[in-house]
């Protein structure tokens, strides 16, 4: 009996899904991982661990800009680089596009995702949304990276006033 590979078997679409779903639960074995060595870290130690993940993220990110062709790096303007961001960079890690783009016109955008991939199984109850920060720190640093490669110094924030919705706002970095 022959066997068929993995991508024949799964087919595109189940693919992807199974692709999001270890995605998703290598995401939060690094968070638990991270808070396990000390359950109650205190403002400090969380705070090491924030930058833990969001370094990750920032590696991961330039990674996925190194990745890119050669086309996409030729950008004119700061607006279409985040709009590729928001649609193409989102749609390759979490099979969406991301729901909003806004921008003050000086250097300071938000993105906005109403039903982030990574909050969805938090969204069930309010006492999770101080937790909520903990699944943002590496995803601020994948957009960092990304940005870093494609020749943009930026800083990341992450924000949630209700689950699973999550803003980004991202800060260009004038020299």
């Amino acid at each position: 009996m022959r066997t068929l590979g993995a991508g024949r078997l799964l087919g595109t679409g189940a693919r992807r899904m199974a692709d999001a779903v270890l995605f998703e639960f290598l995401h939060t074995e690094m968070v638990a991982e991270l808070w396990a060595q000390d359950p109650d870290p205190g403002p400090g130690g969380q705070k090491v661990s924030l930058s833990v993940l969001e370094g990750m993220g920032f590696r991961v990110g330039q990674a996925l800009g190194e990745r890119l062709p050669r086309e996409t790096l030729a950008f004119r303007e700061e607006l279409d680089v985040l709009k590729f961001l928001c649609k193409d960079v989102w749609a390759a890690v979490f099979q969406k596009q991301m729901d909003s783009l806004r921008t003050n016109h000086q250097g300071t955008y938000v993105l906005q995702d109403n039903s982030f991939p990574l909050l969805i199984r938090m969204a069930s109850g309010l006492q999770y949304l101080e937790e909520a920060p903990k699944f943002l720190a590496f995803t601020c640093g994948l957009l960092r990276g990304t940005l870093s490669t494609l020749g943009i110094k930026s800083l990341v924030t992450a924000s949630v006033a209700a689950l699973p919705a999550c803003k980004f706002q991202v800060v260009i970095q004038r020299s």
